[in-house]
């Protein structure tokens, strides 16, 4: 018999129906207006001009055009967060459609359509729900985890094909770890793949930062863990007690921590000599200022910044997929169409200003094209119990449900019922609630400016 895990997203039907109320009312240009309100980024944020050139060459945008697709993913995201929490167990994702500027949001129930359409989306009724994917997902997962399986190099939840996609060089190799994982056939699609993908950490030589003076890699994102300054990276970048060296070859710190395989991150301490700061190397066209970790919906315009290649861009194909490389399988990493090369790994996906992962691994290259994992810099955070450096105040870290912080989240809790204008803690931070729910894990204050302003 089959199994979903449903994942507590429902909200009580009376919270529900006031938070898509009122995005029906303001539409999706008014959510981004009462995200200015609170302290967003403004729609006309003007991009660093080594961004806007990336997005030029690699996606046919002009600045203006740049520019604007951004804005428009930002409010795209704020509304599928709203959206997800107010369809409950109905919802089977959200995307940008073959128009950039139009969200689609997927139901299993024909009922939800009127309230989509109302928020301003597109409403797109399928089969199944992102739950029962997921949960699908998650049984092939934790068969690959005991034995990577041979000749199936990734597999994702693609929400446009509402279906498991499995890519293996063989369907019989596919097949193979269905029936390990107990997954119905109906629910997958098989393509065949003959990518041979591998983490980017195999060149030697370069300008980012060096493993015990020989291998080299990029860095993520610079984080804070109380006093203590360093960085995010990938985990397959070191292991703990590895020392780095910076750009410069000068003494620079260790990794402290490190998942892979399973996941892909790490952090790395730094001495005194290294201040972080709040943004991604440019490459002499202008660094990109950091200013949260907002997760962008899938379609959405992603850059990459690395020691080997610099920047390029691409969209945001899927979420939550899993890639197996020749030291074994990797969970909860997201697809790209940007390019990548050895030496880049580690290095900083951003969308906009807002920081989404740190570079895994692929196929490919930057001449002929490729395809790159990134693993969610909200993970690593989490695990590590650490705070991403941004402009102004630095972000708390986010939860994963399947990576729980290590450290307390102050007077927040999951499961408590929250009523509008209730005031917690989190992570050393006052959060005021916008509006009733229940709350759960990932829905952690920082993460859903919907349910919570700081203040």
């Amino acid at each position: 018999m089959e199994t979903t895990v449903l994942r507590r997203r429902a909200f009580a039907s009376a919270a529900a129906a006031v938070a898509v109320g009122a995005l029906a009312l303001a539409g999706l240009t008014g959510v981004a207006s009462a995200g200015q309100a609170r302290g967003a980024v403004p729609v006309a944020e003007r991009l660093p001009q080594g961004l806007a050139d990336a997005m030029r060459r690699d996606l046919g945008l002009d600045a203006g055009e740049a520019t604007a697709r951004i804005a428009h993913e930002r409010r795209a995201a704020a509304l599928a967060a709203a959206l997800e929490k107010s369809l409950g167990a109905d919802f089977a994702g959200a995307r940008l459609g073959d128009d950039p500027s139009v969200l689609v949001v997927s139901t299993t129930d024909p009922a939800d359509v009127a309230r989509i359409d109302a928020a301003g989306a597109r409403a797109e009724v399928v089969g199944h729900s992102l739950d029962r994917l997921e949960a699908a997902k998650a049984a092939l997962d934790e068969v690959a985890l005991k034995k990577a399986p041979r000749e199936v190099p990734s597999w994702y939840v693609d929400l446009r094909a509402n279906r498991l996609v499995v890519n293996a060089a063989r369907t019989a190799a596919a097949d193979r770890l269905l029936a390990a994982a107990g997954v119905p056939r109906a629910l997958v699609r098989i393509d065949r793949s003959s990518e041979q993908l591998r983490a980017y950490a195999d060149l030697r030589g370069g300008d980012a930062y060096y493993m015990n003076g020989t291998g080299r890699c990029s860095i993520g994102f610079p984080v804070r863990r109380g006093t203590q300054n360093g960085f995010v990276t990938a985990g397959h970048c070191g292991t703990p007690g590895v020392t780095t060296s910076g750009f410069d070859q000068q003494a620079q710190g260790s990794f402290q921590g490190s998942t892979f395989p399973g996941r892909d991150y790490a952090w790395v301490a730094v001495n005194a000599n290294w201040t972080p700061r709040a943004l991604v190397n440019g490459y002499g066209n202008g660094d990109v200022t950091v200013t949260g970790s907002t997760q962008a919906v899938v379609g959405s315009s992603v850059c990459r910044s690395g020691s080997t290649t610099g920047w390029h861009c691409g969209t945001i194909q899927q979420h939550n997929s899993s890639v197996t490389y020749p030291e074994g399988t990797i969970s909860g990493v997201t697809r790209t169409s940007v390019c990548a090369e050895p030496g880049d790994s580690g290095g900083s996906f951003i969308s906009g200003s807002q920081a989404q992962g740190v570079t895994s691994g692929g196929s490919g290259n930057c001449s002929q094209g490729g395809t790159t994992y990134y693993q969610p810099v909200g993970p690593a955070l989490a695990a590590y119990g650490l705070t991403l450096v941004t402009s102004g105040t630095p972000t708390d870290p986010p939860t994963d449900p399947t990576d729980p912080p290590t450290e307390p989240g102050g007077t927040w809790a999951a499961g408590t019922t929250y009523a509008a204008g209730a005031v917690v803690t989190y992570g050393g931070t006052r959060y005021r609630c916008l509006q009733g729910h229940r709350a759960q894990a990932g829905w952690e204050p920082p993460l859903v400016p919907a349910l919570w302003e700081r203040g």
